[in-house]
């Protein structure tokens, strides 16, 4: 009689403590800093031109507790695109990044990439990359700084090399997608999150601000130069794969790289 009663009399009271219990217990799971302020010896560097491995440049490094990208041991850019990837892949997860760019920009780079850099999220291994591959197949978090000319920008947008998704609904083939972000010119600090749940749903947030979402994140189109063809069977649903953060000729620091592990 007692069981009874508990579930006939409350039910709207049991619901609310259900749902607030599975809030706090997504609250519970804890952040994990891949980025210890010291080192990246976790993580695992590939330059267009060079080995995997090869930390040509010096391109990534550690100074002042942050990840630098920096281009002052290059000689000519010669379109030595450069990611750096943690060791291990993830799959559904819910990841940090907190940014800035600085004033300095590799005058030989393309044009494009003047405030211009992101995060990988399912990339392939880059021991899967072949020397001369220009990016890696993944799914890009693209970071974008205002130009200072009152023009809008937006960041935390969607670049797609070798891939696509389903966006508003439709298979969606074009290589960027931009955000409802604000423009953020300077050397201010920005956070970005991504939500990312296997090959179902990807959140962009900036700032706290859910700017951008889509799905069905898949192996396909093109940008993507100089890769193993066993590797990119277009149509795979991208299910996990590494985070990278990027460098393409304009120098930015990150301050913090976490994760936090939704499902394994």
């Amino acid at each position: 009689m007692n069981r009874y009663r508990l579930f006939s009399v409350a039910p709207i009271a049991l619901l609310v403590f259900v749902c607030s219990f599975s809030q706090h217990g997504s609250d519970e799971k804890k952040w994990i800093e891949l980025f210890n302020g010291k080192h990246i010896r976790n993580w695992i560097v590939k330059v267009n031109h060079h080995d995997v491995g090869v930390n040509f440049g010096n391109t990534f490094r550690v100074e002042d507790g942050l990840i630098k990208v920096r281009y002052d041991q290059y000689g000519a850019y010669n379109d030595q695109f450069a990611h750096l990837y943690f060791k291990r892949p993830f799959s559904h997860y819910h990841l940090l990044v907190e940014y800035r760019f600085t004033g300095k920009f590799k005058e030989d780079a393309p044009g494009y990439t003047y405030r211009n850099s992101g995060v990988m999220l399912h990339s392939q291994d880059p021991r899967t990359m072949l020397k001369d591959q220009d990016w890696p197949i993944s799914i890009e978090m693209q970071f974008l700084g205002g130009l200072g000319d009152g023009k809008p920008r937006t960041t935390g947008n969607l670049c797609t090399p070798g891939t696509n998704v389903v966006y508003e609904g439709k298979l969606d083939t074009r290589h960027c997608i931009d955000s409802r972000s604000k423009t953020y010119d300077g050397d201010q600090w920005v956070t970005a999150e991504a939500i990312v749940l296997g090959d179902s749903l990807i959140k962009h947030i900036i700032n706290g601000d859910t700017v951008l979402q889509y799905s069905k994140p898949q192996i396909g189109g093109g940008v993507v130069n100089n890769f193993n063809p066993a590797i990119k069977i277009d149509g795979t649903p991208l299910k996990k794969g590494f985070i990278a953060l990027q460098s393409e000729g304009q120098e930015i620091d990150f301050r913090r790289v976490a994760i936090r592990i939704l499902r394994r």
